[in-house]
């Protein structure tokens, strides 16, 4: 683990340590103090430094998006109320600081045909060798588990083999992004995939102690790496890769593995319409399947009407500007 460097760096270290034994994630707010901390030591800040002045300075210098910095200060204002707490100082120098205007994210959806689409060609590419034919097999049953089930890219690679209920067909999610558990039901389809896993895994595993449900090398899961790069050859053999684009204010991401969980969002609400039943009422299931912690982060998924609305605003933004 990187150390803080700087001349804050027991209050930095003392911060952290009192945020984990509170239970909070702190993966994220580490890396935004070691971006503020790095800043410090480049200026060669003292106790002194720790004006209003020196932040807005700082919210100018920082060479990134205005989410990262935004993200940026707000760690800072919330290690200085820290500070605060402690007694090392008296006012929190953020505090009136306002927020850069973040870019507007458009994220890469995939048609439920586009899924299929990428799910069939991980599938048909897996390994036949002894080596690799279950890393490879474990690999798409992740990604398998992003598409069909919403979980994000860290879930199934920490789900243990006991989290996985067959008999009432459901996957437990324990403590991920925000602390919760949540209790998922698994689609048929899915089921039998998963089954399918196991019944290989048993076979070429004479010995197996592997504690997790997708396994990896040596008793270890799966790596985010191997899904990863599973993820990125399919999608450019298929020809959906695509550059990270930012246009003015407005950011076009290129597909990533949490673009599945988006997409599954995204065309279940379209299902829902499709239906003619009501997406709004269904927003609830919705936030507690994602595992969402505010119902509002749900919401933002009624603003896609469909998966080929990217494209149109794309395409409308590349217009617009050839125009000016």
């Amino acid at each position: 683990m990187k150390n803080f460097e700087s001349f804050l760096s027991p209050q930095l270290n003392e911060c952290m340590a009192y945020r984990k034994d509170l239970g909070y994630a702190t993966k994220s707010f580490r890396g935004h103090l070691h971006i503020f901390d790095r800043y410090l030591r480049e200026k060669e800040a003292d106790w002194n430094s720790l004006q209003p002045s020196f932040f807005f300075e700082m919210r100018a210098n920082l060479n990134m998006e205005s989410s990262g910095v935004n993200k940026i200060l707000s760690a800072a204002r919330l290690f200085f109320w820290f500070m605060m707490r402690q007694g090392y100082v008296e006012e929190n120098p953020l505090e009136d600081i306002p927020f850069l205007k973040e870019e507007t994210v458009v994220p890469f959806i995939f048609s439920p045909e586009r899924t299929h689409q990428l799910l069939c060609h991980v599938c048909n590419n897996i390994r036949r060798t002894e080596k690799y034919f279950l890393i490879d097999l474990g690999a798409y049953t992740a990604i398998l588990l992003l598409a069909r089930c919403g979980l994000r890219i860290s879930e199934p690679l920490r789900l243990l083999v006991e989290h996985y209920r067959k008999d009432d067909v459901t996957l437990y999610i324990e403590k991920t992004k925000f602390r919760k558990d949540r209790l998922i039901p698994i689609p048929k389809a899915v089921l039998i995939e998963i089954e399918n896993y196991l019944a290989v895994r048993k076979c070429l595993l004479s010995h197996d102690e592997n504690p997790y449900l997708l396994a990896g090398w040596k008793n270890k899961p799966l790596s985010e790496h191997q899904v990863r790069s599973v993820f990125r050859r399919a999608v450019k053999n298929v020809g959906l890769d695509q550059p990270r684009r930012v246009i003015g204010n407005m950011i076009f991401n290129p597909p990533v593995p949490h673009s599945l969980r988006h997409s599954f969002a995204v065309n279940t609400l379209i299902a829902i319409k499709k239906r003619r039943e009501s997406m709004q009422r269904a927003l609830p299931v919705l936030a507690t399947f994602l595992g969402h912690s505010e119902y509002k982060h749900t919401t933002i998924y009624l603003r896609v009407a469909d998966a080929m609305s990217r494209k149109n605003l794309l395409d409308f933004t590349l217009w617009q500007r050839r125009k000016l």
